[in-house]
């Protein structure tokens, strides 16, 4: 394989590795609020209410999201520049705010709108760059 055949392969695994970590977050930070929000206990110092927490299925399916998150963010390090990969996988944070307001019914405010969209204009900014700026990642 060519260099000018990689590179047209690596930015489109970056896309897709990138697309499935931002869904993979944001589920999984969806379920896990949804299930401690519903969790009828309080959390305190003591752990015991956590290892129960972990049993609600919203909870043990937002961990289980963000474990596999976790895993895709490693292997999107592996592809791309770290200066790349947090400012575009910030783009959460956007999609955070509106599942939050949409489905958790939480009250955003003006100034954290202006806030998602100062991070969504500063991750567009960045994913209109190249990924790497490094040499040809090694298999």
């Amino acid at each position: 394989m060519t260099g000018s055949e990689t590179k047209p392969r690596t930015i489109f695994r970056v896309w897709v590795i990138l697309f499935s970590f931002i869904a993979l977050k944001a589920a999984g930070n969806l379920s896990l609020a949804w299930g401690m929000k519903h969790f009828p206990q309080a959390m305190s110092a003591n752990p015991i209410p956590y290892i129960h927490a972990m049993f609600n299925p919203f909870v043990a399916l937002g961990v289980l999201a963000l474990i596999l998150a976790l895993l895709m963010r490693m292997a999107l390090l592996s592809l791309a520049d770290l200066s790349y990969v947090l400012p575009v996988t910030a783009i959460g944070y956007v999609i955070a705010a509106f599942l939050g307001k949409t489905f958790l019914t939480e009250t955003v405010s003006g100034q954290r709108w202006l806030g998602t969209a100062l991070i969504f204009a500063g991750a567009a900014l960045v994913s209109s760059t190249s990924p790497s700026t490094t040499g040809s990642p090694t298999k």
